[in-house]
């Protein structure tokens, strides 16, 4: 049963409300934001709460036992707090969101509705909807390793320790031109073969970062296609780019030179090789049948 303080419910039973949802959000950066739906800002626990206009709270959804808890936030994206270049980057993904129903003339005086964390989010052009999971969700989360037959670690970190700071692997270059929010014709990368910064990443002088889909040699320089759309991509802008990899062996073994620390299963074994039988004429004495 959910506390609800003993002057709060005194007022709500008084028919006179004077009621405000509060989000209280906690990034994985440590950030700390406060929002509320009250048309002035609320002071909660030290937090100032800042109205977000057209921020909207969804249906509360709580289960019995280890059944998730879900809700819903949606409202206008706003430079000031929440933006679409933030959401795409996943800047609050996986943020812990506490929502509370306060009674705005005296904010000391709430209920905690919902704890849990930002899940999927959908944003348009001006405005978002957030999915909101209990922390029943990590419950339901696998813990372990996943076999797979391809790479699971990231190129040049701990578990990787390809150095890709080299000159062969980072390549610093100029946009000539952009063709689109998502593609732009370069100079500097002349002598890297074509598809070499495939699913790379390129880092920009402002610090932000963008994944690599395609890079193709053309005459006269380079194209390269982003992932994700970048506002504001102009001529003469300078970058630097890092080599990218599919996660298979060959690659890692002709590109890298780094199989020893290859962190897939390359002779895994597929589904039709598990659930085959034995066929008349071949071999069946139990030996390799990679051999």
């Amino acid at each position: 049963m959910r506390d609800i303080p003993k002057d709060l419910a005194a007022r709500l039973q008084s028919g006179v409300t004077t009621l405000a949802h509060v989000w209280r959000i906690v990034r994985r950066d440590d950030a700390v934001f406060g929002f509320t739906d009250h048309d002035s800002a609320l002071v909660f626990d030290a937090l100032i709460c800042t109205p977000v206009t057209g921020l909207i709270a969804g249906a509360v959804e709580k289960s019995v036992g280890l059944g998730v808890d879900t809700a819903s936030v949606s409202g206008a994206l706003s430079a000031e707090a929440i933006t679409e270049q933030d959401l795409a980057r996943g800047v609050w993904d996986g943020a812990r969101v506490d929502i509370f129903r306060v009674d705005w003339t005296a904010p000391a005086l709430r209920v905690h509705l919902f704890a849990g964390r930002l899940g999927e989010v959908r944003r348009g052009a001006s405005a978002f909807e957030a999915e909101l999971r209990g922390l029943q969700a990590d419950l339901n989360v696998p813990v372990g390793r996943v076999f797979s037959r391809h790479c699971d670690a990231r190129l040049g970190d701990a578990r990787c320790s390809k150095d890709i700071d080299a000159p062969a692997f980072r390549g610093d270059g100029v946009i000539l031109a952009p063709l689109s929010s998502t593609a732009f014709r370069a100079t500097g990368l002349e002598a890297f073969a074509d598809g070499w910064f495939a699913r790379g990443r390129v880092l920009w002088t402002d610090g932000a970062a963008s994944e690599v889909s395609a890079h193709r040699v053309e005459s006269g320089g380079a194209t390269i296609e982003l992932l994700d759309p970048i506002a504001g991509l102009s001529a003469g802008a300078a970058f630097t780019i890092f080599a990218g990899c599919d996660k298979r062996i060959e690659t890692c073994r002709a590109k890298f030179a780094n199989v020893i620390n290859f962190r897939g299963f390359p002779h895994m074994p597929g589904n039709d090789a598990i659930q085959s039988g034995p066929v008349a004429g071949e071999r069946l004495d139990g030996g390799s049948r990679l051999l």
